[in-house]
């Protein structure tokens, strides 16, 4: 549902002025299909499916390709479960890897509509 869409990234907004409010800095994430990330990219947020999951790595799908998130503590999700990250853009062994600094659920979330919401908001 395109309202569902919408809460979540009026959501991300206020996070965000939040963090401005409280004088916590960090480098915005830009929403990135897995095929668009690029090694010079710093924060990058991605939605996909948690197709692997062993301790605190997991291996993402967007339909677009793969990509490894690499978490400090162990990763709070399951195999199948769609999921933002929110991350930092690191070399790894096959390309580039995300070091994972936020796990959201996104269960029950429209893709389609979400991917037309931003395609308006962008």
């Amino acid at each position: 549902m395109l309202t569902k869409s919408l809460l979540i990234l009026v959501s991300i907004i206020n996070m965000a002025d939040e963090l401005a409010q409280n004088n916590m800095r960090r480098m915005p994430s830009v929403q990135k299909t897995i095929s668009e990330i690029k090694p010079d990219d710093t924060r990058v947020s991605v939605i996909g499916t948690v197709v692997d999951i062993k301790g605190n790595t997991l291996v993402l799908d967007d339909g677009s390709g793969n990509i490894q998130v690499v978490f400090n503590e162990d990763a709070a999700a399951n195999p199948n479960q769609l999921v933002r990250i929110f991350g930092r853009v690191m070399p790894g062994e096959h390309g580039v890897e995300i070091m994972g600094e936020i796990l959201q659920d996104m269960s029950g979330l429209d893709v389609a509509a979400f991917k037309k919401a931003s395609s308006i908001i962008i």
